[in-house]
C-alpha cells in the first residue's frame, strides 16, 4: 500500500490556478466518490480551501493510482497534464504523511501558525469518512494529523501571538482595558483596515459601536452591519468621551482629533482609560495626545512593529513545532511500515492457535473426565507454550518491517509454514474500515 499527497497551494499557483481545482463543500461528496473510483485508489480524502487543494490517498499500485489522479484533477482543471503538473507537488509516503502534520499545524499556511486550518483539515476527513472515501490508513493518518496540529500550538503556542495588523490592535485593546466586554467602540472613517479591526472588536465582545463619516450614507451602511450607530462627522467630538475605543482611518490631510479635543474628553471621562488606535497616513490623530492621563495611542507604524515582533516569536515557535512535527510523522510512519507484516502476523497466530487448539481436543478425549480446573490448566499450559514459541518471530517480523528485505522474510516465513495471509487482510480490512469515529475536540 502506497501514501500520495497530491496538490497545490499559494506558493505554487497563482488564484487564477487554484480556483480552477477549488472544490466546494456542496461538491465535496461527489468529488470525493469520483476519486475513490478511480484505478488503484483504495481510500482518500480531499482538502480544498481558498489557498490549496491537495488530494490524500491509499493506493494499491502507486503508479496507476497516481495516474488516474493526475488525470482526473486535469479534466477539474481544464488543462493537460503535463501543465497541471508544472503548479503541482508530488509527494509520497513519508514526505506526504509530513506534509499534511504540517498543513494541520498551520506550519505550511500563508499565515504562519494560523488556527483555521486545522478545523479545516478535521471537516475534510469528516466529510470523507462520513462518506465512506477512507480506508484504514487514511484514518490512522488523518487522526494522527490532527492530533500532531493540536499538539503543536499547545506545545508551542504559535497562535497566541497575532500577526494580521487588525487583530494585533484588538489583542491590545484586550490587554490595555482589561477586556472588551461593555466597552463602546468609536470607527472615525469607514476605511477596509477599520471596518475589518471593528469587526474583531464585535467578535470580542464590545458592548456598541459608533461610526462616524464624511458620508453619512457610508457611516449608516458600515454602522448596520455592527448592529451600531451612525452619527455625522460634524458631531463626532461630542462622542468621543463616550469611547473607550477609537479607531481612525479617514483620508483627511490634518489631524481629526487635536490634543484640546482629546484633553477635554479626558476630563469628562474622569481619568477611565482610552485606547486610540490611528491607521490613517497622513495621521488623524495628533501623536502629542499620548502624554494625557489614561490616553494610550498606537499608529500604524506602532501596530507593525507588534506585528514585526509577534511573527518573529511565531517563528521561533514554528522551528520547535517542526521538531514536534518530524516527531509525530515518524511515529505514524513505524506504524504504517508493520503494515506489511501484520497479515503474516496475524496468519501465523492463527496456524498456531489451530494445531492448539486440535491438539488439546485429542488431549481432552484421550484424558476423559477432568475437573474445569484441570482443563483450564492444560489450556493455559498449551497457550502460554504457543505465545513463547511465536514471540521470537513476531518480534523479528516488526524489526524488520521498516527494512528493505521485509518481503523476502515475509516470503519465507510463509513458505516455512505454509500460511494464507489472504483472509487475514481481509478480516483487517473489514475491522478497521468500520472504525471511522467523528473525531472529538
Amino acid at each position: 500500500m502506497h501514501i500520495v499527497a497530491v496538490g497545490l497551494n499559494h506558493r505554487t499557483a497563482a488564484v487564477e490556478v487554484r480556483e480552477r481545482l477549488a472544490v466546494p463543500d456542496s461538491a465535496l461528496p461527489e468529488w470525493l466518490d469520483a476519486l475513490r473510483r478511480q484505478p488503484g485508489v483504495v481510500g482518500c480524502f480531499l482538502l480544498s480551501t481558498c489557498n490549496r487543494t491537495e488530494v490524500y490517498a491509499s493506493l494499491t499500485a502507486r503508479e496507476e493510482g497516481l495516474r488516474s489522479l493526475l488525470q482526473l484533477l486535469a479534466a477539474r482543471a481544464g488543462l493537460e497534464v503535463p501543465l497541471l503538473k508544472k503548479y503541482l507537488y508530488i509527494l509520497h509516503a513519508n514526505d506526504a504523511v509530513r506534509h499534511l502534520f504540517r498543513v494541520a499545524a498551520g506550519l505550511d499556511s500563508m499565515i504562519l501558525g494560523e488556527t483555521q486550518i486545522l478545523g479545516q483539515v478535521r471537516r475534510a476527513y469528516q466529510v470523507a469518512c462520513d462518506g465512506g472515501a477512507t480506508d484504514p490508513i487514511l484514518n490512522s493518518l488523518c487522526r494522527h494529523a490532527i492530533a500532531a496540529g493540536k499538539r503543536v500550538r499547545t506545545e508551542t503556542g504559535i497562535d497566541q501571538h497575532p500577526v494580521s495588523v487588525s487583530y494585533a490592535a484588538v489583542e491590545l485593546a484586550k490587554k490595555i482595558l482589561g477586556g472588551l466586554e461593555g466597552r463602546l467602540v468609536l470607527i472615525i472613517g469607514a476605511g477596509k483596515m477599520g471596518e475589518l479591526t471593528a469587526r474583531y472588536l464585535v467578535e470580542n465582545g464590545v458592548a456598541g459601536v459608533i461610526v462616524s463619516n464624511r458620508s453619512f450614507d457610508r457611516a449608516r451602511e458600515l454602522a448596520e452591519r455592527f448592529g451600531g450607530t451612525a452619527v455625522r462627522f460634524d458631531v463626532l467630538l461630542d462622542y468621543l468621551p463616550r469611547a473607550d475605543i477609537v479607531i481612525s482611518g479617514t483620508a483627511a490631510t490634518h489631524y481629526v482629533i487635536r490634543y484640546p479635543e482629546m484633553a477635554r474628553a479626558v476630563e469628562l471621562r474622569g481619568g477611565a482609560p482610552i485606547f486610540l488606535i490611528d491607521i490613517a497616513v497622513p495621521r488623524d490623530i495628533d501623536p502629542e495626545v499620548k502624554n494625557l492621563p489614561g490616553v494610550v495611542l498606537y499608529d500604524i507604524d506602532d501596530l507593525h512593529k507588534v506585528v514585526d515582533h509577534n511573527l518573529a516569536v511565531r517563528r521561533r515557535a514554528a522551528a520547535a513545532g517542526e521538531l514536534i512535527v518530524e516527531e509525530e510523522a515518524a511515529r505514524f510512519m513505524a506504524w504504517f511500515r508493520t503494515l506489511a507484516v501484520v497479515p503474516t502476523i496475524a496468519a501465523l497466530r492463527r496456524w498456531a492457535d489451530e494445531i492448539k487448539e486440535s491438539e488439546l481436543q485429542r488431549a481432552f478425549n484421550r484424558l476423559g473426565n477432568l475437573s474445569e480446573r484441570e482443563a483450564n490448566v492444560i489450556r493455559a499450559m498449551a497457550h502460554g507454550i504457543v505465545n513463547k514459541l511465536l514471540d521470537r518471530p513476531v518480534r523479528c517480523l516488526k524489526e524488520k518491517a521498516a527494512g528493505a528485505d521485509v518481503r523476502a522474510l515475509v516470503e519465507v516465513v510463509h513458505e516455512l509454514f505454509a500460511l494464507d495471509a489472504g483472509r487475514d487482510v481481509r478480516e483487517m480490512d473489514e475491522g478497521v474500515r468500520g472504525n471511522c469515529h467523528r473525531h472529538q475536540g
